[in-house]
């Protein structure tokens, strides 16, 4: 793009850095005309992995952003970043203040303190093998067992889609439509899971399903790119869903994330009617 600004971002964590990637990177999206080039510092805990970062700002001069809870690292990569004249920004402060000022706590300066091996952790672990022992409609035996069951034609992100759910700790399985090939019957007598059914314009089906077949060096034409096809596909999986009274998701336009939020929505919905 042309006049497309081009700066250096340094992301410097004392964990795994995921929060504060998904941050920046939720800021940067606010600009269209500019691109971050991102140089990402994790589990930055003493002075030698952050000499090693502030070697490379002091190389590449940008905006820092950080999460550092150890008071005397935090103290350097300020101070060091004031005399390099550069901005340093502690994504976490504002919420952990305000959060300490509520509830009349002192942090307890813990790095990575999201990711301990808690019940929660292991209940996330189940949850992602439970998913990938059910991705594309395998082992149905057990599907009343999921919280979440996504059925859709083929390429509308059933399966990046669950593994993103299990990460969130929800036992998520897929169920692929493929005409001429019946739903296993546990499906219809499931009982506990939200069953939600994932729909995409034909047009866009069409262009990942030819992107699909290239990466798989087949160029051979068939019904699975065939444009009535295709919005024949589209139109049963409609029909099915209505017919079952599930929820619709349209993921034309919706990245992955969006599309996992839009079902929990779905689902703490149900869980709380």
């Amino acid at each position: 793009m042309a006049g497309r600004r081009v700066f250096h971002l340094h992301l410097v964590s004392d964990a795994t850095g995921e929060t504060l990637n998904a941050v920046a990177r939720a800021a940067c999206a606010q600009y269209e005309d500019v691109r971050a080039i991102e140089h990402v510092y994790a589990l930055v805990r003493g002075p030698k992995q952050l000499e090693r970062a502030l070697g490379e700002i002091e190389e590449a001069p940008g905006m820092v952003m950080f999460t550092m809870v150890n008071d005397d690292l935090r103290a350097k990569l300020e101070k060091r970043c004031l005399e390099l004249e550069v901005p340093c920004i502690s994504v976490l402060d504002p919420a952990i203040n305000a959060l300490g000022s509520y509830l009349g706590r002192e942090i307890s300066h813990k790095p990575g303190g999201q990711h301990i091996m808690d019940q929660e952790y292991f209940d996330r672990i189940a949850a992602l093998n439970f998913t990938m022992a059910h991705d594309d409609g395998q082992s149905p035996g057990d599907l009343d067992e999921a919280d979440v069951i996504l059925v859709g034609v083929s390429r509308t992100s059933k399966t990046p889609t669950c593994i993103y759910l299990a990460n969130r700790g929800i036992k998520a399985a897929n169920i692929p439509l493929v005409p001429d090939i019946p739903l296993p019957a546990e499906l219809e007598t499931a009982k506990k899971p939200l069953i939600i059914g994932l729909v995409a314009n034909p047009e866009r089906l069409i262009q990942i399903r030819r992107n699909r077949l290239l990466s798989l060096n087949e160029k051979t034409e068939t019904d699975y790119v065939d444009r009535a096809a295709v919005a024949a596909e589209v139109a049963h999986a409609r029909k099915l869903y209505s017919r079952n009274g599930w929820p619709v998701i349209d993921v034309t336009r919706r990245s992955i994330e969006e599309t996992a939020a839009a079902v929990l929505n779905l689902y703490t919905r149900k869980e709380n009617a």
